[in-house]
């Protein structure tokens, strides 16, 4: 029998559904069509984790997901559902929340800095090809080297001039940089920065502590990120998603089996994460929810269809939740099947019938128990909700984060010196001694720059390098100011 004091209840099927905390972090999978009452169920499990303590961070990619942070309405509908799961204690209430967005318009911003999310996943938000993979972890290796800091854009966009600017130097000790890979990285900066990606580089970078807080009464606190217009960008969403949860799997202890999990993490819409995923990347999330359960972290995946898993991550997720779905063509008659032989066997129960049957709100649920085995799949009643079903306005949106305990912490976006920065103090430098060796050369009729012979000038390729990635007119106006000391005629 589970301990329901220390567990979650999920709904009614031939007896009361539930999960153990013990047995959470063994991840798990929401699927169905559209319709069928997939957020209605990330909703009461985030409710369920939040009311036993445990943290919670989901993406609202409809946007219906923030009326958690709002105590119910009491419809006819929902008492009635809630008195027929046996739910006699049913009390509407709201949830602590947090709302983050990388666009820092409905939520506090989320940031990182280009260091943090490193090469890879760089390489995969841009969508680059090998070659041009290769340079960014030429540029990511240059800047370590150097003890150049890549905060945000324009700073990789400084290093990657200064590259491109040195690419002789830079082929001999890093390998072969080709300028082509260069201007088509930068062309990919430029259109991922008028898309508001840009947007997600730079400090305050985001603390996972931020993401691990409960509140006075021991509820855990539910961060929401408003996803609805970063779907818009599909790869920037399922990139952002990634770091965070490569991010928990490098940064958290491992910790074992707890009693409860630190953290559950819900990824809607998670086929995004493997469409056109390569092979290496596909590898490195298999890694980590193999392992981030070891971290007390609990990792669920949202999606319609089971097949958009592949089979090394599904065979990861212990507890199913699996609403209707269709079965009209070839492949979705093989979802069917997928979905029905996941499942322990039922002998009450034909599987791939019901999964064609359910209605709204209902769903076929199997869950670890105590001991880590998959429960028998039963036929179940989702419980309802406690908190308000659909979108809140704008003004309680205001008012909760006015009363976040982390608005004084991101709201503000700080620009310390960072490469870009030391790359210009670097230039305006050499462009000082290289005046004072034409002052000091004057009237002699001997070059200072006569050592280099033909070869352009650190102190001239630094300056363009720099100039490249200045933006502001008055950037520009010291950049002539330096190249005009260069050039000056003795």
């Amino acid at each position: 029998m589970h301990d329901k004091n220390h567990s979650i209840f999920i709904g009614l099927g031939e007896s009361s559904l539930h999960l153990p905390l013990v047995r959470a972090n063994r991840h798990g999978l929401i699927a169905g069509a559209t319709g069928t009452g997939k957020t209605v169920t990330l909703q009461i499990m985030a409710e369920g984790f939040s009311s036993q303590g445990v943290p919670v961070f989901l993406a609202d990619v409809k946007g219906d997901l923030a009326g958690i942070s709002q105590a119910g309405e009491p419809k006819p509908k929902i008492l009635a559902r809630a008195q027929k799961v046996g739910m006699a204690d049913f009390q509407q209430r709201a949830f602590p929340t947090l709302f983050w967005d990388l666009f820092g318009q409905r939520g506090h911003p989320v940031r990182t800095t280009v260091s943090d999310m490193g090469p890879l996943l760089l390489a995969r938000l841009l969508d680059l090809n090998d070659t041009q993979e290769g340079v960014i972890n030429i540029a990511f290796k240059a800047a370590d080297d150097e003890g150049l800091l890549l905060l945000d854009f324009k700073d990789l966009r400084a290093v990657l001039n200064y590259i491109s600017e040195q690419s002789k130097s830079f082929s001999q000790n890093y390998g072969r940089v080709h300028s082509a890979s260069i201007g088509t990285i930068q062309r990919k900066l430029l259109t991922l920065e008028q898309q508001g990606g840009d947007r997600f580089f730079g400090e305050p970078a985001l603390e996972l502590n931020d993401l691990m807080i409960t509140d006075f009464y021991g509820n855990g606190v539910i961060s929401i990120l408003a996803a609805d217009q970063l779907m818009h960008n599909p790869r920037a969403y399922a990139t952002l998603l990634l770091w965070l949860m490569a991010e928990l799997f490098e940064e958290l202890p491992e910790v074992g089996d707890l009693d409860q999990p630190r953290l559950v993490f819900f990824f809607d819409e998670a086929h995004l994460l493997f469409d056109d995923a390569p092979r290496a990347l596909v590898d490195k999330i298999e890694q980590v929810v193999r392992l981030i359960r070891s971290k007390g972290v609990g990792i669920y995946f949202v999606t319609q269809n089971p097949l958009d898993i592949p089979d090394a991550v599904l065979g990861q997720l212990g507890n199913r939740i699996q609403h209707a779905l269709r079965a009209f063509t070839p492949r979705e008659q093989r979802a069917v099947r997928a979905a029905a032989e996941t499942f322990r066997v039922n002998p009450k129960l034909n599987v791939s019938e019901a999964i064609t049957q359910l209605g709204v709100g209902e769903a076929l649920v199997s869950l670890l128990d105590e001991q880590g085995r998959p429960g028998m799949v039963e036929r179940a009643m989702i419980r309802p909700p406690m908190s308000r079903l659909g979108v809140i306005t704008d003004a309680e949106r205001q008012t909760s984060m006015l009363n976040s305990p982390v608005r004084s912490k991101y709201d503000h976006t700080v620009d310390r010196q960072s490469a870009h920065e030391m790359l210009l103090a670097r230039a305006k430098e050499a462009a000082a001694l290289e005046g004072l060796r034409e002052e000091r050369y004057a009237g002699t009729g001997r070059s200072a720059s006569s050592p280099r012979s033909n070869r352009q000038g650190l102190a001239e390729a630094m300056a363009k390098s720099v100039a490249r990635s200045i933006g502001s007119q008055l950037g520009r106006q010291i950049v002539r100011g330096i190249l005009g000391s260069i050039f000056k005629k003795g």
